[in-house]
């Protein structure tokens, strides 16, 4: 039976839905393999317990934490060392998705089942994103990053009302207003600053559809889900809507084949040229018959495994399948100069010379 590390929690805006996250893959692996849950602590410090819902991480439950630490091949818990086979990445935002923690794996040697670091840190960083997709030809809605600072007044005013502005690194629509005029902007700004360094303003798509696309690699080819529209209230897809009282959504989406086979093509694309490894979700708008790619999650919610299957049987089957795909990130021979056995103050470059 292998031994699979499950990631969440960790010092994040997005910390109690990672421990959602976490508890549901906890509990869809329990007795198809031996699931070792590791609670990245807000404070720092990661810890493992007896967990069984999300009722254990509420603030006053007493819950008893034991804290583990990295170590080759896995982590060590009371000076045992626990080998892992697999680890699985339920963090959502903050170092667990921003290719900290995927870097740890690759340090101490553990498979993941989970991206790596360059698309970790790709999917985290909005900006940076949306200049790749560009660049890959993928569309994208007009708009500009701004830093905290910046005046960006005059460039929303020649982009033209509405604006959505968005912190770069969060998500679950966290921080993210629709500002209709100057004064609304400052204030969207405000808040985006409060949560991150920079923000992303972009043209509001009035009447937008929000479609998601999830991919994943499987036996070594990229496996697309099928498309789901998410429905809305709001201006936005708000948290909200996402975590409690939302409107629903429908699997498949009512799409007609060209914009289906575009939104496809584009994951697909996204996904392959960033290497992609475990499971990604891409999020599109469609308004006035056109297609935009939105942003990449390296960590979607419930790892998005409803997206490849309709109950819970079909979601565990699915996890199992991304775990036996799990591995190091590729290696190649590291070369050894032996510049060390000499006198290495003598070349050029070894030393600066008074």
């Amino acid at each position: 039976m292998k031994t699979v590390l499950i990631f969440f929690g960790g010092n994040s805006n997005e910390r109690e839905i990672s421990v959602i996250t976490g508890m549901l893959v906890l509990n869809l692996l329990r007795g198809k393999c031996n699931a070792v849950p590791v609670y990245l602590l807000p404070a720092g410090g990661m810890a493992t317990g007896d967990f069984h819902s999300p009722a254990d991480f509420k603030i006053g439950a007493k819950t008893r934490f034991i804290p583990v630490a990295f170590t080759d091949g896995g982590i060590v818990r009371r000076h045992k060392i626990i080998r892992a086979d697999c680890a699985l990445n339920c963090c959502h935002g903050g170092m667990g998705e921003d290719g900290t923690l995927a870097a740890l794996f690759a340090f101490y040697r553990i498979p993941s089942a989970s991206p790596a670091v360059p698309m970790s840190a790709v999917c985290m960083d909005k900006v940076l994103t949306k200049a790749i997709a560009r660049g890959l030809d993928v569309p994208t809605v007009e708009g500009f990053c701004v830093r905290e600072g910046e005046d960006a007044l005059a460039r929303a005013e020649e982009l033209g009302y509405p604006v959505i502005v968005k912190p770069a690194r969060l998500g679950s629509s966290i921080g993210v207003k629709v500002a209709r005029d100057g004064e609304e902007l400052g204030r969207a700004l405000g808040l985006a600053f409060r949560l991150d360094s920079v923000a992303l303003v972009e043209k509001y798509l009035a009447g937008k559809r929000d479609i998601n696309c999830a991919a994943c690699r499987l036996h070594g080819e990229i496996v697309l889900s099928p498309l789901e529209e998410v429905f809305s209230g709001e201006d936005i897809l708000t948290f909200s809507e996402k975590y409690e009282a939302g409107r629903g959504s429908k699997l498949p989406a009512e799409l007609d084949g060209e914009t289906a086979e575009l939104i496809r093509a584009c994951t697909r694309k996204l996904y392959e040229v960033l290497e992609g490894r475990g499971i990604v979700r891409a999020d599109f708008l469609i308004a006035e018959g056109r297609v935009y790619f939105n942003e990449l999650n390296s960590v979607p919610g419930s790892l998005a495994y409803y997206l490849f299957g309709a109950t819970l049987s079909e979601g565990r089957n699915f996890l199992l399948a991304l775990i036996e795909e799990a591995a190091l990130p590729a290696g190649k021979e590291t070369l050894v100069s032996g510049i060390l056995e000499g006198d290495v103050f003598s070349g050029r470059k070894g030393a600066k010379r008074r």
